[in-house]
């Protein structure tokens, strides 16, 4: 018997060390948190109207639980609704949004479905038709009436009569879609008002801007679609706001004055319907308005305050009214250096800086009126994670609400009384839990296991080094599996390092991406880390790049390079580089600019000249080309090719319409013009990004090319 148990525990031991040992295929380690290594969420989390249950979706439908007595029941099952649907059988059950606890829409097949609970069975109470080419559907406040974008024109449709608001037959004039290529945060161009008799929308006229090819390479002969690509320095568009009146069926334009390439952005309707505020920031982006109109005359009232900057400002957030308020709100703002919440009267003017410190709000999750209390998260205790945090607007206590490291997102239920607390950190895969905020009592709803238990995993360590004004710049080494501190390893650099994105911060996978644990498995060193000019540190640290891109952040990476080569099993003549989009212009140039340091770079979607990139951005880190000629030619890559010492493949997606194919083919002539050579592969059928099972192909490409190159 001890016999069979020791065999027993040497089985179990065997297959443990075994499951150890398993390495990622390329398919995994591009795909797999998304497919088959994804890690177990809660789907489509919802508080209900209530606040004293929540909804999620499951297999086959959707669940409530009481979140008193834990209790869960059905809220609705695929077989309930295609037992009350007369048209064609759903397969999978839609993304259901539920306006109470038996009442919801939902849209498939062309068509806006909206049911309701009767008895035990729930009926299909109204069915609308949406266009074909309908797009940017925008359901309103009432749960009824939705607007949508078809083409170039905007449409309103109330009990399944389609209105159309706009008309334009000259397809350079749009109304109702996203404008400025969805920059200071706008994601949308239509703007329901509160009671849902009006909707305002932008109306963005383009004809001004000079076409751009995309080319579509798969049909024979190619065919070409313009799009409007305004560039650094160039003719932008012109944006105005205007307002629809569903009943009178007509349209007023908000009186705004101004440049008319200025944007319009932060557009927030007041709760009581009466006024439209809207952040007008001129081109130069470092003064912006905020500027209150009469929704129904379209007449400035006033000017509610002013921001202004001598490097940019950048409104990336609406107005958040208080509950039951027409007259206070909360504007994000930037202006003592980092993203904190000011309280606003539109009778006092300014009340009170509510958030204070070095370190920003990230997000506003909501309020409890009752308790005079804003709920949101930030980055106070370190920028490398989010916590959840609850103020009092009157007193100004502040008080965390989690407890566990990691990166933290938060819902909260309407009233207030509840939290759901979903995070992952570098052990922890995913964890929900519904946080009293009474009482502060977390009860647990999810605890994930962790996919990758069965992988051969990479140690990571965390590197804190310092730029040359003394910042901490934070990064992450990734060590090979089977580690041999008496060996040396090539290394390879992964970076960003531009403007809205942060790669570290204390997530899983604690790699933070698989490829990396991938080419830890080949017996590479990966390392990556964030320099001045990324997101979530503050102004200071995001504009210590302004005017000179590519400058400040190679010498905040070359102190990684410094570090890596200070390290005993760190290779220092076979380290190679990688990034896309402001990583692939990092890339190319430091293989340009610091010819000497790397042996191999993978630039992909690479900016080359930035008096080729959209205006937006560009003038907002830049200036214009004829304002900052200095600062454009130095990081200008095209006339550098000639410097380029190393292996350089380049990567592009034949139909990028975000960092134009124009920059690497330009550069190819570059190379050609100076006799230089290099490697080049292009994505047809992709934009900016390569997506989807192509995306395996590429991160081979990549891996060949460093097996071939900075392995030997």
């Amino acid at each position: 018997m001890k016999l069979h148990k020791f065999s027993l525990l040497m089985l179990v031991l065997g297959s443990s060390a075994f499951a150890q040992t398993q390495k990622f295929t390329m398919a995994e380690a591009v795909n797999g948190m998304r497919t088959n290594l994804a890690v177990k969420n809660i789907s489509q989390f919802s508080w209900a109207a209530d606040g004293k249950s929540y909804t999620q979706a499951v297999k086959g439908g959707y669940l409530i639980t009481d979140l008193k007595t834990n209790k869960q029941d059905t809220l609705i099952s695929l077989s309930q609704l295609n037992r009350n649907l007369s048209s064609e059988k759903l397969k999978t059950v839609p993304a259901i949004k539920f306006t109470g606890n038996s009442n919801g829409y939902f849209t498939t097949g062309g068509k806006m479905s909206w049911i309701e609970k009767s008895g035990n069975e729930w009926k299909v109470k109204n069915i609308a038709s949406v266009d074909q080419d309908a797009a940017n559907v925008k359901m309103f406040g009432d749960g009824q009436t939705f607007a949508f974008t078809a083409k170039n024109n905007l449409f309103v449709n109330r009990n399944g009569k389609t209105i159309a608001v706009t008309n334009e037959s000259n397809e350079n004039i749009i109304s109702g879609q996203a404008v400025h290529r969805n920059e200071f945060g706008i994601d949308t161009g239509i703007f329901p008002a509160p009671n849902s008799e009006s909707v305002a929308f932008y109306k963005m006229d383009q004809s001004m801007v000079a076409d751009y090819p995309i080319i579509d390479w798969s049909v024979t002969p190619a065919v070409n679609h313009n799009i409007k690509y305004p560039m650094a320095g160039q003719t932008s568009h012109q944006v105005t706001l205007g307002v629809f009146n569903i009943k009178t069926q007509s349209t007023t334009f908000l009186k705004v004055e101004g440049e008319k390439d200025q944007y319009l952005t932060a557009v927030t309707w007041s709760p009581d319907s009466k006024y439209i505020f809207v952040g007008v920031l001129n081109r130069g982006q470092n003064h912006m308005k905020m500027n209150q109109y009469d929704a129904a005359t379209g007449e400035l009232v006033k000017t509610l305050f002013e921001e202004t900057d001598s490097k940019y400002v950048e409104p990336q957030h609406p107005l958040t009214f208080f509950p039951n308020s027409n007259t206070d709100f909360i504007w994000q703002s930037q202006r003592t250096g980092y993203n904190h919440l000011f309280h606003y009267s539109l009778e006092k003017g300014l009340v009170a800086q509510i958030t204070k410190g070095d370190w920003l709000v990230t997000d506003i999750l909501g309020f409890n009126e009752k308790k005079k209390e804003i709920y949101f998260t930030s980055t106070k205790e370190t920028p490398l994670e989010r916590h959840l945090y609850r103020i009092n607007w009157t007193n100004f206590k502040m008080q965390r609400l989690d407890s566990a490291e990691g990166m933290h997102a938060g819902t909260l239920s309407s009233d207030g009384n509840y939290l759901y607390d979903a995070y992952s950190n570098a052990s922890s895969p995913r964890v929900a839990n519904i946080i009293n905020t009474a009482n502060l009592k977390s009860t647990n709803i999810l605890t994930s296991e962790n996919p990758l238990k069965n992988y051969q995993r990479p140690e990571i360590k965390n590197v804190e080094l310092k730029a040359d004004d003394g910042t901490i710049l934070y990064g992450k080494i990734i060590l090979p599996t089977n580690f041999d501190p008496n060996k040396k390893y090539p290394a390879i650099v992964y970076l960003y390092n531009g403007p809205h994105l942060q790669l570290i911060t204390n997530s899983f996978p604690a790699s933070g991406n698989l490829w990396y644990e991938y080419m830890a498995q080949n017996g590479y060193i990966i390392f990556t880390m964030d320099g001045r000019g990324s997101s979530n540190r503050g102004m200071k640290f995001e504009q210590a790049v302004f005017r000179n891109l590519g400058t400040t952040e190679m010498n905040d990476q070359m102190k990684g390079v410094e570090y890596l080569k200070s390290l005993p099993y760190v290779d220092g003549d076979k380290m190679g580089i990688h990034g896309w989009s402001f990583g692939g212009f990092m890339t190319t140039s430091f293989m340009l600019r610091k010819p000497d340091v790397f042996k191999v770079g993978v630039a992909g979607g690479p900016v080359i000249d930035w008096s080729m990139y959209e205006i937006m951005y560009g003038e907002r880190y830049m200036d214009t080309p004829q304002e900052n000629p200095q600062g454009y030619a130095a990081a200008n890559l095209l006339d550098k090719v000639q410097n380029l010492k190393g292996k350089l493949l380049m990567i592009h997606g034949a139909q990028d319409d975000v960092v134009v194919w124009q920059h690497s083919i330009k550069f190819i002539k570059s190379a050609v013009d100076n006799g230089v050579q290099l490697d080049y592969f292009t994505y047809p059928g992709h934009p900016h990004n390569v997506i989807g099972k192509d995306r395996v192909h590429l991160m081979q490409k990549i891996t060949d090319y460093f097996d071939l190159y900075l392995k030997k």
